[in-house]
């Protein structure tokens, strides 16, 4: 079985830029910065995962058209690996990239839809131990 699929989740770190094929196809590059928060030991630390995202057809035009630098998004897509000659020196380039089959555009920290959104904070305390909040479970029947 062949699986490559990915979803992640983060804040545009610039502008969308949108351009076309040469067959008119157009292609909107977006970075995003996606965050992760974990306890570690009495302190909340945190590492920044920087991607670079790639959505095709109509879903890059409305990407170009909505979207701006902070703009919260969530990306379903896949993993591709592109390859290539460095113009300059020659030598073979690769780099990984994101396909979005899909773009959802996430609500602003605080409801507003500013491009200004961030994660809403978290204490080190709602973090519980392990990598995930901890949650209750109700054992009851619910009827």
């Amino acid at each position: 079985m062949e699986l490559n699929k990915i979803f992640i989740n983060g804040n545009l770190t610039a502008d969308p830029e949108l351009r076309y094929t040469s067959t008119g196809t157009a292609v909107c590059d977006l970075r995003l910065a996606s965050n992760r928060r974990y306890k570690k030991g009495d302190s909340l630390e945190e590492e920044t995962c920087f991607v670079n995202i790639t959505a095709w057809g109509r879903q890059g035009e409305t990407c170009n058209q909505y979207l701006k630098k902070g703009s919260p998004v969530l990306i379903e897509g896949r993993l591709q690996h592109q390859t290539w000659k460095d113009k300059e020196s020659g030598g073979n380039r690769s780099k990984h990239v994101i396909v979005a089959d899909r773009v959802h555009f996430m609500p602003k920290a605080g409801g507003e839809n500013t491009g200004e959104g961030a994660p809403s904070e978290e204490s080190a305390d709602s973090l519980g131990s392990g990598p995930y909040p901890e949650q209750s479970f109700n054992d009851e029947v619910p009827f």
